[in-house]
């Protein structure tokens, strides 16, 4: 059977609960609300009304800071850490903090939006303020230290396909958002029950009092105005601060990702009557109702008010019991302090007749000496197993070292290898590209050497063409080939229609090219009429060859 005493601390008020589990089972063993002034002696009060000296305790930070970050999925959880701190001192640079005089945890989450990534929910404190809640439980067993943002959804009753915000509206007020009973984010809203206090405070000049009218007063929504017999005096001091949550609240309702099914109120505000059907009526039919506590059922002989004033408290004290997150306590303690607090415990167990209301106890004084040699033995026995441990570890370590240098040399042989295979490519490549200038040399110089021969070929047909078309009255004097397929041809007669026939015939049976025959003006040279005939070689001269 274990215990813990969850206290919850603001500014004036003190809420705790002590926390009794037994297998499956949970019960409040005691609870209660102190105004106070001086928190030492309210403290030793505490412990002494609820007989917890000995017992562990768990206790809330105040004006802590969260940031949200969102990493790869496939981060190892060593790389996940150095990305978080990288990515926090970031962060301070950016805002001018000094990370050094913060003490940070986070938790993570599945990002909604990226099914890639993760979402971190950092959060960090002043660590002079963790050092003052240190100092203030000074010879106390003060275990755990942690964030009532993070603590408040262990006493919630949800459901892993409900999506809800817990509004927690102590001195601040704090929204949780859980998605599949998971917690998704948290954000902070600046006013709370301080300002209802206060103010009321302020007119009676009691804290206690301001408390115990807000306990006393009743909100009535717009439907139950009729009902109301007597307007409050003090709804002016309440209501505007409520307003002012509740529309913020719809806000974030309004902003979230998820559609929300439900809203759970807590805090020192929610004593105050109807106030679920106040920020129902609000948040345009969002179902709200005041947050209990999973484990008390309601019955004619509980008074679940009371219980639920002191939620804060009573989710501390499961906190301190290992229920919710495990990772963001802010008490850090050596392993000799540990084993300190350790020897100077009691442990009951067994069951043996006695007093104590027909309930038996076997009480062992950890300080006793055979007690504390019957520990330290078994300590012993633990260090030799840490001892054998290192060493596997070690002969390990060395045998996974000695694969990483076989692997490291065979890598590197590959990679020499791979060096020569590509050294020889590249002369390869070098001799083909030679190969492939070479082979074009020579196709060029054959199609130079094939052109030269078709052209050849190509005049000897020609002048046997001439020799049938040309008349026996027309003397050829010379035929050139100045380049390519032109073709010049100088010819004389003694009359002008016998050069003009020859001409006609060129044409006609496509001797040159007839589109491309074209002629000079005749001359006459005494008796002799000479003419210049040009024109290019048929293609089909070429084609037979």
């Amino acid at each position: 059977m274990a215990s813990c005493l969850g206290i919850y601390i603001d500014k004036n008020i003190i809420k705790y609960a002590k926390i009794t589990k037994s297998k499956s089972e949970l019960k409040v063993d005691a609870f209660g609300i102190k105004i106070y002034s001086n928190l030492q002696d309210t403290l030793e009060q505490i412990l002494s009304e609820t007989f917890s000296f000995k017992d562990p305790i768990s206790v809330n930070i105040t004006d802590e800071m969260y940031n949200y970050f969102y990493m790869s999925d496939l981060l190892n959880k060593k790389d996940l850490g150095k990305a978080i701190d990288t990515a926090f001192e970031s962060l301070c640079v950016d805002k001018q903090f000094n990370p050094n005089a913060l003490e940070a945890r986070y938790t993570i989450v599945n990002d909604q939006n990226d099914k890639s990534k993760i979402k971190v929910i950092h959060v960090s404190e002043n660590k002079m303020k963790i050092n003052k809640v240190l100092q203030d439980f000074d010879g106390k067993r003060l275990e755990n230290i942690t964030p009532i943002a993070l603590t408040i959804p262990n006493i919630a009753p949800t459901h892993e396909k409900e999506n809800a915000l817990i509004v927690n509206i102590e001195d601040i007020t704090n929204v949780t958002t859980l998605v599949g009973a998971k917690i998704y984010d948290v954000q902070n809203i600046p006013v709370g029950a301080a300002q209802i206090l206060d103010t009321i405070n302020s007119k009676e000049n009691s804290y206690l009092k301001a408390y115990e009218i807000c306990k006393n007063t009743t909100i009535y929504t717009m439907e139950g105005k009729d009902l109301q017999e007597q307007e409050s005096k003090y709804l002016e001091d309440i209501v505007p601060t409520l307003y002012s949550i509740a529309n913020q609240v719809k806000e974030i309702i309004a902003a979230s990702l998820f559609k929300i099914n439900k809203v759970y109120l807590t805090g020192t505000a929610s004593v105050i009557n109807n106030i679920d059907l106040y920020f129902e009526e609000i948040l345009g039919g969002v179902e709200c109702e005041i947050l209990k506590p999973f484990f008390i059922e309601d019955s004619p002989k509980v008074n679940m008010k009371d219980y639920i004033e002191v939620n804060s408290a009573i989710a501390l004290a499961l906190q301190g019991l290992e229920f919710g997150l495990k990772n963001i306590n802010f008490n850090k303690k050596s392993f000799g302090e540990q084993l300190k607090a350790a020897l100077s415990s009691d442990i009951t167990f067994g069951k043996s007749k006695g007093k104590d209301n027909g309930k038996s106890k076997i009480n062992i004084n950890l300080n006793s000496p055979k007690v504390k040699q019957w520990i330290m033995r078994d300590f012993a026995g633990v260090l030799i197993l840490l001892v054998v441990y290192a060493g596997i570890a070690s002969y390990i370590n060395y045998e996974l070292e000695a694969k990483q240098k076989s692997l490291d040399e065979t890598k590197n042989d590959i990679n020499k290898q791979i060096s020569l295979i590509n050294s020889d490519k590249s002369k390869i490549d070098a001799k083909t590209s030679e190969y492939s200038t070479l082979v074009t040399n020579l196709q060029n110089a054959s199609d130079e050497v094939n052109d030269k021969n078709a052209y050849k070929n190509a005049i000897t047909t020609l002048l046997s063409e001439i020799m049938y078309v040309i008349p026996k009255e027309v003397q050829l004097t010379s035929i050139e080939n100045p380049s390519g397929k032109k073709i010049i041809i100088n010819a004389q007669s003694a009359k002008y229609e016998q050069l003009a026939y020859f001409k006609a015939l060129l044409k006609s049976k496509a001797v040159l090219e007839p589109t491309s025959v074209v002629s000079s003006e005749a001359t006459k040279d005494n008796s002799v009429v000479k003419i210049v005939i040009e024109g290019e070689l048929p293609w089909k001269i070429f084609w037979f060859q």
